[in-house]
């Protein structure tokens, strides 16, 4: 079976995982189609759906032709893993569903392991500035099948995690771009291998009249491209080579290499679009960020705060780490499996670590011996600690919340743990003004 023989029309689907993206594609399937749904967790469901609700008991007789499934869930660990074992040839992700649906609307596919938000949003708003009917989908946060009044010209530019491509059987994307590889959701995929073949599904199903953004110094993705027989036309990206357009940016939130490196790809995919290179340079300018990724909270003479909540491993931290000095380096929280810090000696001397959360120890070990470190079990006491010592540092200064961990010991998500940190530093600026 491929994808011109499937279509959504007198089918019967099960819907797993009833969140935004589940919610989603029940609104989308349910004029057409014979939908049920299931969750780990009863109440994730809303009211108003709860008819629509399969019992555990009458999955094996139920017979459904496909099975949506919510990329947060697990095979291996969920209530119905052996169903799933036993259909796995019927599991598809909203991103099939859409593709099928919308087989000829231009798509920019968006992963890797760290930056894929921040160059998401700035790529739409390039697109947006550049008078372009633009949606920004995906792991994002906006589910893809909401989206209405699609037409031909209209471009999607979709963030795409391991897990959603993972599952997905029949997605395919004009553009495709992973701006790095670094281990992480090893604890689900079960090794690097397994998470860096999941992310190259996008590259693999392209034709030759389909594009591939990689970065250039990337040597295991320049192996995969090797090894595999591509279709599509690979650009490699060279940030250094785009000195000329740094130049013209007069932006704080590009000043270190990760946010250099995800500005490179826009340029690229920019000048295959046959974009407007002062358009993007503008929009650079003029760009905020998104909350809780390398955003700048406080800037002053002598203080630059920075809360990168969203950091979850040591690799997207670094950049950060390489690009300031003075460093009063806030970490802390669930430990990824298999993650190493990888800092170069000469920024070792820039740095100190006040280290919280469950597995502290992991951290503590994980640094450098020649890192002062402080520790504490909550984020609320280790700040207070940093605290103290920064009111007797009168040099410029850098506050670096950037965890590199999961946030789910103490806080329900990297939000709620990007919120709590901006409230201390309110309360924290307002006592160092008084004083």
């Amino acid at each position: 079976m491929n994808e011109k023989q499937i279509n959504f029309i007198n089918k019967k689907v099960l819907i797993y995982g009833f969140g935004k993206s589940g919610i989603a594609c029940f609104n989308f399937l349910k004029k057409k189609n014979i939908c049920k749904i299931f969750d780990d967790n009863k109440k994730n469901i809303p009211a108003n759906f709860k008819k629509k609700l399969i019992n555990i008991r009458k999955l094996s007789s139920a017979n459904f032709d496909f099975i949506v499934l919510s990329p947060g869930i697990d095979i291996k660990k969920c209530k119905l893993s052996n169903f799933l074992r036993r259909n796995r040839s019927k599991i598809i992700t909203e991103l099939d569903i859409f593709a099928i649906s919308y087989p000829n609307i231009n798509k920019i596919t968006i992963t890797g392991t760290n930056g894929k938000s921040t160059t998401s949003k700035l790529l739409y708003e390039v697109l947006k500035n550049s008078k372009k009917d633009v949606r920004l989908t995906g792991n994002i946060g906006y589910p893809i099948l909401k989206e209405k009044k699609i037409k031909n010209n209209t471009i999607f530019v979709i963030e795409a995690s391991s897990y959603q491509l993972d599952y997905s059987k029949y997605f395919r994307s004009k553009y495709s771009i992973i701006l790095n590889l670094n281990p992480d959701h090893l604890e689900r995929h079960g090794s690097f291998k397994n998470y860096a073949e999941a992310k190259f599904k996008i590259v693999k199903s392209q034709s030759n009249k389909d594009f591939t953004f990689i970065e250039n110094e990337n040597n295991f993705l320049n192996e995969l491209v090797k090894i595999n027989k591509i279709k599509s036309k690979i650009i490699k990206i060279d940030y250094l080579k785009n000195k000329k357009s740094f130049e013209q940016i007069d932006n704080i939130y590009f000043d270190n290499s990760s946010n250099k490196k995800n500005l490179s790809f826009v340029v690229s995919i920019a000048k295959v679009l046959k974009l407007n290179l002062r358009t993007v340079i503008d929009t650079a300018n003029k760009f905020k960020g998104l909350d809780y990724r390398q955003q700048i909270i406080h800037r002053s003479k002598k203080l630059l705060i920075i809360n990168d909540s969203k950091s979850t491993s040591f690799s997207s931290t670094v950049p950060l780490l390489e690009s300031y000095k003075n460093i009063y380096w806030i970490l802390g929280g669930l430990a990824k499996k298999g993650d190493k810090l990888k800092l170069k000696k000469k920024y070792i001397p820039n740095v100190r670590a006040y280290i919280y959360g469950k597995d502290k120890n992991f951290f503590i070990n994980s640094l450098p011996n020649q890192i002062s470190y402080k520790s504490s079990s909550t984020l609320k006491k280790i700040m207070k600690s940093l605290i103290n010592n920064i009111k007797n540092d009168n040099t410029k200064k850098v506050i670096l919340f950037s965890p590199c961990a999961a946030s789910f010991d103490q806080f329900k998500n990297f939000e709620e743990r990007g919120k709590f940190f901006n409230n201390i530093i309110g309360v924290m600026l307002k006592k160092l003004k008084h004083e």
